[in-house]
């Protein structure tokens, strides 16, 4: 984590706030896909939800520890955090995508392609939650406040 010396507020996109609800939005596409592909295997235990389960916990764990691989940088000035491109996180998530490609088209390969949805799902909601507390960790160690206009959303 930096510590930022410019006077100049980053800008929108960059905030944590933007990025944090575009990372949501991701989440949710591709738990929602995820899901509807997982749930037929499920239901007729191609891949019995227990290994959906063994499989997703762990992997939500190890999502939790990556928040601490996401570069931040605290502007005090304007009082914002910024995230910066985690090259790691995205090569990881794009090879299991790839995994999940090749094994839903080969057959006898379902289960590898489940493993990796589940795997997906757990280092994405257990790195975006993560992050999510480490952003608020940050804001109050920096004492960023919102003010009572931002709070109720009137000027």
């Amino acid at each position: 984590m930096n510590v930022s010396g410019s006077d100049q507020a980053p800008s929108a996109f960059k905030q944590s706030r933007t990025k944090l609800w575009i990372r949501t939005l991701i989440l949710v596409i591709f738990g929602t896909l995820f899901a509807l592909a997982l749930y037929p295997d499920i239901v007729t235990e191609v891949f019995p939800w227990l290994w959906a389960v063994a499989i997703f916990l762990p992997c939500l764990a190890i999502g939790f520890w990556m928040r601490r691989l996401v570069p931040m940088q605290v502007h005090m000035s304007s009082q914002h955090i910024t995230l910066s491109f985690d090259r790691i996180y995205f090569t990881l998530i794009v090879l299991l995508v790839l995994v999940k490609a090749i094994a839903g088209r080969v057959s006898g390969l379902q289960v590898w392609a489940d493993t990796a949805m589940c795997v997906i799902l757990g280092l994405m909601i257990g790195r975006l939650s993560g992050i999510c507390l480490r952003v608020r960790g940050l804001k109050v160690q920096h004492n960023f406040s919102v003010s009572p206009e931002k709070k109720t959303g009137r000027d």
